[in-house]
C-alpha cells in the first residue's frame, strides 16, 4: 500500500481555501438568482393566464428535465453566440446554476402555497383584511415554514451543483482540487479533503434545517 502524503495537500491548504470561498459565493448568488426568481416563476405558475402559465411551465419543464451540466455549458459556449458577447466563466455558472435553481424554487413556492388551506384565505377575508395583507400576514408565514425541508434539500443540492462549473474553468473547489492533483501526484489524499471540505460546509445547512424543524413541530 502506497503512503499517504497528506502533509503536501495542507502545506497549499490555503489554496483549497480560498477556492471553497469562491464555490461558497457562487452558491450564494446562484441560490439567490434561483430563490427570487423562483417566486416570479411560481406566481405565473398559479396565474390563471394562459399567457403567464404556459411559459412559466415551460421554463421549468426545461430546466428541470435537462442536465445541470449541459445547461451551464450552453450558457458559456452557445449563448455567446446568439447574442454577441462572451459572458464570464462566473457570471455563466452564477446564471446557468441560478436559472436551474430557479425552476425547482418555483415548484417549491408553488407547492408550499398550495399546501395552505382555501379557508385561510377566506378567513382572512372575513376578518376585513385585503387580499395582499392576508397573502403576507397568514400564507405567506404557513407556506415557508412548510418550505424548509425542500429549502434545505435544494441548498444542498446546490451546494453540490457548484463543482460543475469547474468545467468552465471556474477556480472553485474542484477546479483548484484537481489543478493540485495533476501537478503533484496525490489525487487520493487531495479528494479526501476536498470531501472533507465539501462536508463541512454543507453540514451546517443540513443541521441547521433539522434544528428549525425539531423547534418548529415542538
Amino acid at each position: 500500500m502506497p503512503e499517504l502524503q497528506f502533509g503536501v495537500v495542507f502545506a497549499d491548504f490555503d489554496l483549497l481555501i480560498r477556492a471553497a470561498g469562491t464555490t461558497a459565493l457562487l452558491w450564494a448568488a446562484a441560490f439567490s438568482v434561483g430563490w427570487s426568481a423562483g417566486w416570479i416563476v411560481a406566481f405565473g405558475r398559479r396565474s390563471p393566464r394562459l399567457v403567464l402559465a404556459i411559459p412559466a411551465r415551460g421554463f421549468v419543464e426545461c430546466f428541470r428535465n435537462t442536465p445541470v451540466l449541459v445547461q451551464l455549458i450552453w450558457f458559456y459556449y452557445a449563448l455567446p453566440v446568439l447574442i454577441g458577447i462572451q459572458m464570464p466563466a462566473f457570471g455563466a455558472a452564477v446564471l446557468a446554476l441560478g436559472l436551474n435553481g430557479t425552476a425547482y424554487c418555483a415548484e417549491i413556492h408553488r407547492n408550499g402555497l398550495q399546501s395552505v388551506a382555501i379557508g385561510q384565505w377566506e378567513a382572512g377575508r372575513a376578518l376585513g383584511m385585503g387580499r395582499l395583507r392576508v397573502f403576507f400576514r397568514i400564507i405567506l408565514p404557513q407556506a415557508v415554514s412548510r418550505m424548509i425541508p425542500a429549502y434545505t434539500n435544494r441548498a444542498v443540492e446546490m451546494a453540490k451543483n457548484t463543482s460543475v462549473a469547474s468545467v468552465i474553468s471556474v477556480h472553485e473547489l474542484l477546479y483548484n482540487a484537481r489543478l493540485f492533483s495533476s501537478q503533484n501526484y496525490v489525487p487520493l489524499e487531495t479528494f479526501t479533503v476536498v470531501a472533507g471540505i465539501y462536508f463541512v460546509v454543507i453540514w451546517p445547512i443540513s443541521l441547521a434545517s433539522s434544528l428549525i424543524e425539531r423547534r418548529r413541530s415542538a
